[in-house]
């Protein structure tokens, strides 16, 4: 924790600042493009939701409390850029949320950044099909191996809700790939 504030300081400090910014970049940029890919599922929209998140993580990094590590801090920042570029996506579309995830994973097999199977696509429709909240538990704790802990201070939950919404979406997935 110590190391931490010390790096916070570094953030914080205009003498310092390009120098700790670009290890905060270093060692979080590929973290945080997975948890955002796992969200939009397409690289390019990834890539951009990225760009916004380190910006805005940038501008309030004054604002910044220390109430929870500045991982959960970030990862925060990016779920709620995704979801807001996701909401934005549909209603400039002209589509469900629901219809523009369906066709983003339609289109998962075109792109090239994407190295999954017909295991993988299957699994990607079965995770559409839950609710928003549970799709992201799903996400963090299959696909990240968050801790139940982490992923409590990210979305701000409590552990036994996020194990029960995270069993749940493991028993609607298991039904959905033994149906289909």
């Amino acid at each position: 924790m110590q190391e931490e504030q010390e790096f916070i300081n570094h953030l914080l400090d205009p003498k310092t600042q390009n120098q700790a910014f670009q290890q905060l970049l270093q060692d979080y940029q590929r973290p945080l493009y997975n948890h955002i890919r796992n969200i939009v599922l397409n690289h390019d929209d990834a890539d951009d939701v990225l760009q916004n998140t380190f910006i805005k993580i940038f501008q309030n990094l004054k604002n910044f409390k220390g109430e929870s590590k500045l991982f959960s801090w970030m990862y925060r920042i990016a779920t709620n850029e995704a979801l807001t570029f996701l909401k934005q996506k549909s209603k400039t579309s002209g589509i469900s949320s629901e219809t523009l995830q369906n066709k983003t994973i339609d289109n998962l097999e075109a792109d090239v950044f994407f190295d999954g199977n017909e295991i993988q696509i299957k699994l990607q429709k079965a995770i559409a099909l839950l609710p928003e909240k549970q799709q992201l538990v799903f996400k963090m704790k299959y696909f990240q191996e968050l801790k139940y802990e982490e992923i409590s201070e990210i979305l701000g939950t409590t552990v036994g809700g996020l194990k029960a919404s995270y069993h749940l979406a493991v028993k609607k997935i298991e039904a959905f790939v033994s149906t289909n």
